[in-house]
């Protein structure tokens, strides 16, 4: 019989903060230059802007993403990666990788 491994909890604690309901999607479309709120929401099919706030505030708060008001008319607000969040680039790269070869699209999904 195979020995079940403990889950260690800095592994655990990152798993339900990236895994969290559209924090990997928001992280992606962040990472792909869709940084101002409406460009996010737009990416990503389905996200209420409810969520969407939501969600931004956590990865701000743990050092994922910075909010940056821009003192414009009407003033604009962009989300950046920190490095903490570029760090992230590997591993959502290898889920999207992973992703390709084992989940099926259904039909009407875009890729």
């Amino acid at each position: 019989m195979h020995e079940i491994h403990e889950v260690c909890t800095r592994f655990h604690t990152a798993v339900e903060l990236i895994g969290a309901r559209w924090s990997g999607a928001i992280l992606r479309a962040v990472f792909t230059g869709a940084h101002r709120f409406a460009q996010i929401k737009e990416a990503i099919p389905g996200l209420s802007d409810t969520m969407l706030s939501a969600r931004l505030r956590t990865l701000e708060a743990e050092g994922l993403i910075t909010r940056t008001v821009l003192h414009t008319t009407p003033v604009q607000v962009e989300y950046h990666l920190t490095a903490k969040g570029q760090d992230l680039a590997p591993v959502l790269d290898a889920l999207i990788d992973w992703s390709h070869k084992w989940i099926p699209l259904s039909p009407g999904s875009r890729e």
